[in-house]
């Protein structure tokens, strides 16, 4: 969960995760659709289906976890840094847990001008990093360092004069601390216009999933939507979209989500179907209860268009 979330974000999701699946073995047990209404709103659902995955695949296997970094590195969606941070904290395997953090604090000790994020610039770094780990404590050594990068080593305004390393730190000494690490050109940010369409019906709303072979969030429950346009264009663009014919009505607010590098402007807009029509065949579609929403995998956009609705 702490891939690409923020810790204050994934507690109360760990929290409710865990009480749900207290065990590699209900997890496994569990069905897909369960273990991703679980994550709904953290976003990159595939660390959720290639967690299901991974526990299934060491129920099969007997039910024990692997005992060495390789073992690791052979689940579904565990890459070089959660194979590294849990066996060294747990078998005390001497191997560097390079995140975000880590790697700032070690390009700054460094004053490496080389892109952390490149071949040459990885390899530097993670060198220094293994250099730094007690060959006893490990895992304590890794977090020490993770924990260094959150709350002194900061990206902006690092706290040098209380940092343990600053004796040692090239980046300190020039007083540019900031400068480092040497990033590549990072992607730009783009724009998008959307409307996002509220059929509600008998206290149900109608909502669409997302085909499971879709590139991003595949098999979630999401509200309907069009690239903004004209009223009259947006119920011929839904349609378009979604199979059936509707009618827009008043504008219910606006709201801004941010996906990656990719800023979305949204306008919720109430709509309806028009009489005597169904849902074409095309995508999944079903319509919902608000606490049946809370079973069922949704984007993080829909939480925040329900918030909007009863502010």
């Amino acid at each position: 969960m702490l891939q690409q979330t923020r810790v204050e974000t994934a507690r109360p999701y760990f929290e409710r995760f865990i009480e749900t699946f207290p065990s590699v073995e209900a997890l496994a047990a569990a069905d897909v659709e369960a273990v991703l209404s679980h994550w709904s709103g953290l976003g990159y659902y595939q660390r959720a289906r290639r967690l299901h995955a991974a526990a299934r695949r060491i129920v099969e296997e007997g039910g024990e976890f692997p005992t060495t970094l390789e073992g690791w590195l052979e689940l579904p969606g565990v890459g070089r840094y959660t194979a590294a941070a849990v066996t060294s904290i747990v078998l005390a395997v001497r191997e560097p847990a390079i995140d975000g953090n880590v790697m700032r604090v070690v390009s700054r000790l460094l004053g490496q001008e080389e892109d952390p994020k490149k071949k040459v610039g990885s390899r530097a770094i993670e060198a220094r990093a293994r250099d730094l780990l007690d060959p006893e404590r490990p895992g304590d050594s890794n977090q020490a360092i993770m924990e260094l990068g959150a709350t002194l080593c900061r990206p902006r305004r690092p706290r040098c004069s209380m940092c343990p390393l600053e004796s040692d730190c090239r980046a300190a000494t020039t007083g540019e601390p900031e400068r480092y690490p040497v990033l590549g050109q990072r992607l730009p940010l783009l724009r998008h216009r959307r409307q996002v369409a509220v059929v509600e019906s008998t206290g149900r709303l109608l909502l669409f999933r997302r085909p499971v072979d879709s590139a991003r969030m595949a098999g979630i429950w999401e509200l309907p939507w069009s690239d903004w346009a004209r009223k009259e264009k947006s119920e011929v663009a839904l349609g378009d979209r979604y199979g059936g014919r509707g009618e827009v009505g008043v504008t219910r607010g606006r709201l801004r989500h941010c996906v990656t590098n990719r800023l979305f402007q949204i306008e919720v807009v109430e709509a309806k179907l028009r009489s005597g029509l169904e849902v074409a065949e095309g995508p999944e579609a079903g319509w919902f209860s608000r606490p049946e929403l809370a079973g069922v995998p949704v984007t993080g956009l829909v939480g925040k268009v329900l918030k909007l609705l009863d502010g």
